[in-house]
């Protein structure tokens, strides 16, 4: 990369935050995904919103590209430069700037860890509900990038149900503001649903405002054990289908309850098929109901054993049974392929007979779980990438999974991304003109292409 663009980069952001020592560019050709690596040209700290509109502005003149990045925790390699560009890591960018409580919301820096927001609004008795896995570590951009999910999904919904409104730099430098606190608003296209989900091809998000919601006044955790996963899959739908919506509705497989005991010692069961984490929130008179709809729902299922949390600590202990799950499994082998197929809530029970019968087919260990309560399931094959004839069976095991659940009506990707890893299986999922209709789309916005090339596409 030209000196004299570095040089450039310097002037804005200073020399602390302008990185091209080996050591920090070797650092930043990582992500979460496995099997890919690069080596950047230059990593650059913007400290605000006004450094990342000079920063793209220079990009753009000079044709450098850049890729966005918060806590590199992208799964989809994403969060990654495969040209020797630029990449804008957001880390510095961490102030919650208001947490206004007339207009519930919170308006917050790009790169404010998640798990931080939570706890300053619920410090005033208020709740912003998305918790994706990797909440600690990943950013509010990224969140919003990526349009995360997490445990609370399936009674709260993802990110985009809270982005009220944005500034985004475009790829030109220009400041692009869009929504606000208003929570009703049709003026032209909705640029903000747009954005999010765009994974840093078509703006780098600044300052984000998130709806809040008032902090459920009570919840209930249970764990509850399955001889047969099948019959926690179908406990599942069952759940859905008599109208009680938990807050968390989460399965683990026999693979993953064993690797996360080994792990966490949590006091999972090791001679059951399946469990499940169930978390119903809100009024107490309501949360008894479903709490005990769900205990008989459970028991006809012929479920094992049905422990309801004595405590928050031991509530919090139950939780952390799935949080670990990810970290608990990549301990078993040097490579970790966590995958993310989503399916209606009807097909959980064939979805997950497939990832199994799939496993044993190609002969590799596939540990599942996931957001079960809204179709989403993390198959997880345990595998080492300098084992090439193991990761091609890995490969086409995968593929296979993915034909089934888009004839299943599902999708490829629930909360992970397409990125690097899942582009070949996006025309398969949106068809040709989905495809067209994208491009165009990324065109206006970035017509130079430099904003996260190679990308989704």
């Amino acid at each position: 990369m030209e000196k004299t663009f570095i040089k450039a980069l310097t002037d804005i952001v200073g020399e602390s935050y302008t990185l091209t020592d080996k050591e920090s560019l070797a650092c930043y050709g990582y992500d979460s995904t496995p099997e890919l690596e690069s080596k950047p040209g230059v990593v650059v700290l913007p400290g605000n919103l006004e450094e990342i509109s000079r920063i793209m502005a220079l990009a753009h003149d000079a044709g450098v590209r850049v890729t966005p990045r918060g806590s590199g925790t992208n799964l989809s390699g994403g969060s990654i430069s495969f040209d020797a560009g630029v990449i804008l890591q957001t880390s510095r960018m961490n102030r919650i700037l208001e947490i206004d409580e007339e207009n519930l919301t919170a308006t917050v820096e790009t790169g404010v860890v998640t798990s931080t927001l939570h706890r300053e609004v619920e410090a005033k008795g208020l709740f912003y509900p998305p918790d994706p896995g990797s909440m600690n570590i990943s950013t509010m951009g990224g969140n919003v990038a990526e349009n995360s999910g997490g445990l609370r999904g399936l009674k709260y919904g993802v990110t985009d149900d809270y982005v009220m409104g944005l500034k985004t730099v475009l790829a030109n430098g220009e400041i692009l503001k869009t929504g606000g606190k208003v929570v009703k608003d049709v003026a032209g296209y909705n640029l903000n649903q747009l954005l999010v989900s765009s994974e840093g091809t078509l703006g780098v998000f600044g300052e984000i405002t998130v709806k809040l919601i008032p902090k459920p006044k009570t919840k209930k955790t249970m764990l509850v054990h399955f001889p047969q996963l099948e019959q926690a899959a179908l406990t599942v739908s069952h759940i859905i289908a008599a109208r009680i919506i938990p807050a968390t509705l989460e399965f683990l497989d026999r693979v993953t309850i064993k690797c996360v005991e080994d792990y966490a010692h949590v006091g999972l069961p090791l001679d059951v098929d399946a469990v499940l984490l169930i978390e119903v929130d809100g009024h107490p008179a309501q949360v008894e109901e479903d709490a005990e709809g769900i205990r008989q729902i459970c028991e006809r299922h012929h479920c094992s054993y049905f422990q309801t949390a004595a405590s928050a600590d031991e509530a919090l202990k139950l939780a952390t049974a799935r949080r670990v799950a990810l970290s608990a499994l990549a301990r078993v082998k040097p490579t970790t392929i966590l995958e993310d197929a989503t399916v209606p809530r009807s097909c959980i029970a064939p979805m997950v007979k497939l990832i199994q019968e799939t496993a044993k087919k190609y002969n590799l260990t596939i540990g599942t779980f996931g957001h079960a309560g809204d179709g989403n399931l993390h198959p997880t094959c345990l595998t080492d990438e300098r084992d090439q004839d193991e990761i091609k069976r890995a490969h086409a095991a995968f593929g296979e999974i993915f034909d089934a659940t888009i004839a299943m009506g599902g999708t490829i990707t629930g909360e992970h991304g397409v990125g690097v890893a899942k582009k070949k299986y996006l025309p398969k999922l949106v068809g040709e003109s989905g495809i067209k209709v994208m491009r165009g789309i990324k065109g206006a916005f970035d017509p130079n292409g430099i904003l996260n090339p190679g990308k989704i596409f």
